[in-house]
């Protein structure tokens, strides 16, 4: 896990620096700006994993604590839609002391934890069925459909509802429920896209030059991307020679990144980035099924889905099989939020790996059986120095460690 994130990593930070060199200069700031800012980011984001991982138990964040972090992500929410900041076409962006967030990036990690926390507290017994649906629907359905609404922000609550239901399938829902649930999912996806006029023009990526102005409207930006990477080739043009990220690719360091690096590093680099997602995935499904109980394994399976799903969506939209979401590349995308949502992602996934997992039953004999032989060798040993008295204590030891044992490795049948 942590080798292919710190490849990620790296390979994010040079590419951020490639791709954003000429906006940053055409800005009017240094050719580094961007690559300065990813660089504090990254930082921060390792400082946030670590307390995570090595500090807090991940137990902590489905008890109380969680209605505080979903209170939060509610009250961003809100701000901003009321006072936030409305770029290309989307109302998305929060300022908060100096600092620009994008809270959906946030919000998103905390409606997984409020489904665990549900989901918990029906296995539990806590609650009813039909309370727990009730539950789902104030403390996630509602609160989803306010952002989708206020940030007409579609991408998250696709990667919210893959990372909940990754949560249910872990958590032992039903399929029956799990279905209804993603055919209802479903339907609503075809109403966002159809049923909104700018969605429905996205659906150019099917054509893109077939855009009503010959490709330099709304398909203009997966025409250039499909330039990048077709001028890629194998191998790449180089590192540095992009020629789309001269303000003809839009969104090169942030959304688009992908195709620059499929354009300097060829197919050789974008598969080197699926991979290493892939490698993500695998580590973090691994420490989901070696947790000690179900929460952790919703933690970390939900936490694990939901980041990568998150970077195949991007790649999906870069390379033009979806309609174009506006989500970033995790780890690599130039942005703030998006390095530190990842990077809390990832700290929870860890914090998992961390635990130590309960002794099964059958580890548990070996390790009686063990403590009986150990006895019986120092008794022996007893013996032999001439202490009849410590060898028959040692006797008797022994005899009743191997019949607690032997009640342990064959428990009696009635």
């Amino acid at each position: 896990m942590l080798l292919c994130v710190l490849g990620l990593v790296l390979i994010g930070l040079v590419m951020v620096y490639s791709a954003s060199m000429v906006t940053a200069l055409d800005s009017g700031v240094a050719a580094s700006d961007y690559f300065t800012d990813q660089l504090i980011f990254a930082a921060v984001g390792v400082v946030m994993a670590l307390v995570l991982w090595k500090v807090i138990p991940y137990r902590v964040w489905v008890g109380p604590i969680v209605w505080v972090i979903w209170g939060v992500a509610v009250a961003l929410i809100l701000a901003t839609a009321l006072s936030g900041h409305a770029e290309y076409g989307a109302q998305r962006w929060l300022s908060l002391g100096g600092f620009r967030i994008q809270p959906s990036e946030f919000c998103k990690i905390a409606f997984l934890l409020m489904a665990i926390r549900l989901l918990v507290d029906y296995r539990s017994g806590a609650v009813e069925f039909r309370a727990s649906v009730v539950r789902a629907i104030i403390f996630i359905v509602v609160p989803l459909g306010v952002m989708y609404r206020t940030q007409s922000d579609l991408g998250t609550t696709v990667i919210c509802a893959v990372g909940i239901l990754a949560v249910m399938w872990l958590g032992g829902v039903p399929k029956k429920v799990i279905l209804l649930i993603m055919g209802a999912g479903f339907l609503f996806g075809l109403y966002a896209i159809f049923g909104t006029g700018y969605r429905a023009g996205r659906m150019v990526f099917l054509n893109p030059w077939d855009d009503g102005e010959g490709g330099y409207g709304t398909g203009y930006n997966i025409i250039r991307s499909y330039y990048a990477l077709s001028e890629g080739g194998i191998f790449g043009v180089g590192l540095g020679n992009s020629h789309e990220k001269f303000q003809y690719l839009f969104a090169s360091e942030s959304d688009f990144i992908f195709a620059v690096i499929g354009e300097e590093l060829g197919l050789v680099g974008a598969m080197a980035v699926i991979l290493l997602f892939f490698g993500v995935l695998l580590s973090g499904l691994s420490i989901a099924e070696r947790s000690s109980d179900d929460i952790g394994s919703m933690i970390a399976g939900g936490c694990v889905v939901m980041l990568v799903f998150q970077a195949f969506l991007n790649i999906a939209c870069v390379i033009g099989v979806f309609p174009t979401t506006g989500k970033p590349l995790p780890f690599i995308s130039a942005g703030g939020s998006s390095m530190l949502s990842s990077f809390i992602l990832l700290g929870l996934i860890l914090s998992v790996s961390a635990a130590e997992p309960a002794p099964s039953i059958y580890e548990q004999r070996r390790a009686d059986l063990r403590l009986v032989k150990q006895e019986g060798g120092s008794t022996a040993r007893q013996s032999g120095r001439g202490s009849e008295r410590s060898s028959s204590r040692g006797y008797r030891r022994s005899t009743a460690s191997v019949r607690s044992a032997r009640s342990l490795a064959f428990p009696s049948r009635r």
